[in-house]
């Protein structure tokens, strides 16, 4: 069935039956055979290319950050009463940055100083949906595909993690820190990209949703003796085995949970597994992580990729209206967080760079698209207004601010893994409408520029079900090879 939506309907409704639909697709998906890769003329030729990063940090800015009040800063103006929306551009000012002409928003003084070590993105470009939902936006962009599809599409960690396999076998592949997909107000929506699709569990995330607690995650629960742990597993293996439900299972889904089974069994016997407790780094390097949740999420992952694992995805967390998703008080939301992703991110960057580790480390800022004062989506769309800050004037400090989701152009900063160094890619319109309009960067091409940097070629694909599927949509993904050093 076509996935439409009403304009005019509740964002609720609209969420709870893209949930619906996707949640039959994720059934038709761990019902189907196992995926088969495409070989010969299928393949259409593919060969990989050689990887410039072995790793991958993907440090994901929940809820849509800002370009303008972040990484391309445009015409400032400081809060009055009585000021027009329309002239609101940045409500924070410009600071310089380690790369001589370059300038990022104020509040981001500490990744100012590491910018040199970048290459920025300014003119990524999304989709425009026909709704702009969070969920949708955040599928599309952490799958490739735009919700929803008639099978379960897999996570880009889990293609790294089927693609590549592991770094080190004790480690799981793919991580992803910070995010509760419960009681979060859409955990199904989260659900529905935090997985490795018709993969199988053995490829899906392994998920810390807090990094301080993550060494309880590689232990036995409690008191448990390691011979209950044992026992445990043999009885959990025992009723999927015999469970009424297993037909509904392929014998390549039920063999890749049991896969995952013997994974998470192995970490749990390896003194690999240290990896995971912050609490064993020493204390001046724990206390520059130590301001937000997400620093610590981002000390866990410098520690998982010294350990071995493939694809880390830290992220700010997204919760409707909290966060990056800045439907009112904007200005005041989006400098706490500031404060909560500067420091954590510029010492990630130095201590990866001090271990020798970034060169072949890849790590990605990101977000599912920007914001702006007045349009939502992009000029012309007939996208409904998520925005509750609706006013002509500012009259109080809850109006200045970036409340509309924006689509039309967006930043994504790389450190390492290859790229270039103090390089700036793209250009976004000085005036509204903030558009792209140099070099824009569709979601297919920047994956396929990460996917090449991790040595996966944009055209590699699978079979499901007699249907190929691509890393890539219609493997049609290029790389942006100005990106690369």
């Amino acid at each position: 069935m076509p996935f439409e939506i009403d304009p005019a309907a509740p964002e609720v409704i609209v969420r709870r039956d893209f949930v619906k639909r996707l949640s039959a697709a994720a059934l038709a998906a761990w019902g189907c055979s196992g995926p088969r890769e495409l070989r010969g003329e299928e393949a259409m030729a593919v060969e990989h290319p050689p990887a410039t990063a072995d790793a991958c940090i993907l440090l994901w800015m929940g809820g849509g950050m800002a370009a303008p009040d972040t990484f391309d800063p445009k015409h400032h103006v400081p809060f009055r009463a009585g000021l027009p929306v329309e002239e609101m551009l940045s409500t924070f000012p410009s600071i310089p940055t380690a790369v001589s002409g370059l300038e990022i928003c104020q509040g981001l003084e500490q990744i100012a100083q590491v910018m040199d070590r970048a290459t920025l993105i300014r003119s990524a470009v999304q989709a425009d949906l026909g709704s702009i939902l969070h969920s949708r936006h955040q599928y599309h962009w952490h799958t490739g595909y735009v919700p929803p599809q008639t099978v379960a599409c897999p996570h880009l960690g889990s293609w790294a993690a089927k693609v590549l396999g592991p770094r080190n076998p004790v480690m799981p592949a793919f991580i992803n820190i910070g995010q509760r997909l419960e009681g979060v107000g859409e955990s199904e929506e989260l659900k529905a990209f935090t997985t490795a699709g018709f993969f199988g569990s053995e490829y899906g995330p392994m998920n810390l949703p807090f990094p301080e607690e993550a060494a309880r995650s590689v232990r036995p629960p409690g008191s448990m003796t390691q011979d209950r742990f044992v026992n445990r597993d043999r009885l959990f293996r025992r009723l999927i085995d015999e469970s009424p439900n297993r037909n509904r299972l392929s014998e390549y889904q039920r063999d890749s949970m049991l896969r995952a089974m013997d994974n998470a069994y192995r970490l749990l016997s390896s003194e690999d597994r240290q990896a995971f407790d912050i609490g064993l780094e020493p204390e001046t390097s724990r206390q520059a992580y130590d301001v937000s949740h997400f620093g610590r999420g981002c000390l866990l992952a410098r520690r998982l990729v010294e350990a071995g694992a493939r694809f880390v995805e830290v992220t700010t967390e997204y919760v409707p209206f909290l966060h990056w998703d800045t439907h009112a008080d904007g200005h005041q939301t989006v400098a706490r967080m500031h404060r909560e992703i500067d420091q954590p991110i510029a010492r990630l960057i130095l201590d990866l760079e001090s271990r020798g580790l970034l060169d072949r480390t890849l790590v990605i800022i990101a977000s599912e698209f920007s914001r702006d004062a007045l349009i939502e989506g992009v000029p012309g769309s007939t996208a409904v207004d998520q925005a509750t800050a609706k006013v002509d004037n500012v009259t109080e400090m809850k109006h200045y601010g970036l409340h509309r989701h924006f689509t039309g152009g967006t930043s994504v900063v790389m450190f390492g893994g290859g790229m270039k160094r103090g390089f700036v890619y793209g250009k976004t319109a000085d005036q509204r409408p903030l558009i792209a309009v140099e070099n824009p960067v569709s979601i297919t091409d920047l994956h396929a520029t990460i996917l090449t940097a991790l040595g996966i070629s944009p055209a590699t694909g699978f079979d499901i079900e007699g249907r190929p599927f691509y890393v890539t949509q219609d493997a049609k993904g290029r790389p942006v090879q100005e990106l690369f050093a």
